[in-house]
């Protein structure tokens, strides 16, 4: 049996990594979804063969690679019909030297949003739900506000944090030319030449996406994080203006944390709006 090509999806979170993967998994060649625990057995593995653990002298580098190999390919064992896997995870911007020495052909697809809008994305998520205490923040002083919610989230061992950081790295990375940053209002504004020009990225002939009849959902996985509603996706594609719901200095300081609209610097690939207009820069 051939192995699949293997690509990833990651970035930001709230930045449309689950309707991206909503819309690959149309094409009846590719699989995707929302994050997988692949990125998780891959750290646990590592763990357990490297310095400090008593065995990492009984496993060579040929045999940290096949075990990992292994694990993708287990996996995904159950998707054999499929000759593109796309694995989601938000720490693959972190670990581009290891992905593509196991798959040297594979392409990061980052996902990437003004971090405000982002933070007012996770914000209406939790005030949606008032009588849950998503495990999303520790404890209960750090959901006691706006301030300590938002700030506590943007730590870099946290979830926007830690996703910032990690784009951050492989955005500037000697591996940049191996990543795609797809910025979200281009998508939901543009999806038909996003996905395009992503299919061009990726090396695979284009496919006829329906962008009117998306269907993706996971109720029992948001349910035990207290956010109901976390990843699923609405039918159609569209962009939608609305204010926000955080205070303006909260908004003025995470707007500034958008570096990809600069792409000086970097090798990355990105397909996001010029700035102060809604035209395509790639």
């Amino acid at each position: 049996m051939t192995s699949p090509r293997y690509h990833f999806i990651s970035g930001l979170p709230r930045s449309g990594s689950t309707l991206l993967a909503a819309i690959l998994r149309q094409n009846p060649r590719f699989q995707a979804g929302m994050s997988s625990p692949v990125g998780s057995f891959v750290n646990s593995i590592l763990s357990q063969v490297s310095a400090g653990s008593e065995f990492a002298t009984l496993v060579d580098n040929a045999q940290r690679k096949d075990l990992l190999t292994g694990l993708f390919d287990s996996y995904y064992r159950k998707d054999s019909d499929k000759s593109v896997i796309f694995d989601t995870n938000r720490m693959w911007c972190a670990k581009l030297p290891t992905l593509l020495d196991l798959f040297p052909d594979a392409k990061v697809v980052a996902c990437a949003r003004n971090v405000a809008w982002v933070m007012d994305s996770i914000e209406r998520q939790y005030r949606s739900n008032p009588y849950e205490n998503t495990k999303l923040f520790g404890n209960n002083m750090g959901r006691s506000t706006v301030y300590q919610r938002l700030e506590g989230l943007a730590q870099h061992d946290q979830l926007v944090g830690f996703a910032w950081a990690a784009l951050r790295e492989a955005f500037y990375g000697e591996h940049a030319k191996s990543i795609l940053v797809i910025d979200y209002d281009l998508l939901t504004q543009a999806p038909e030449k996003v996905i395009g020009l992503l299919y061009d990225f990726i090396g695979e002939p284009r496919f006829a996406h329906d962008f009117e009849q998306l269907a993706y959902d996971a109720p029992d996985f948001d349910l035990q994080l207290g956010l109901p509603g976390l990843h699923r996706v609405r039918p159609k594609v569209e962009f939608t203006e609305r204010r926000t719901i955080i205070p303006p200095d909260l908004f003025e300081k995470f707007s500034k944390m958008t570096f990809w609209s600069d792409p000086s610097g970097s090798a990355a690939n990105v397909i996001a709006p010029k700035p102060d207009t809604k035209e395509a820069t790639v």
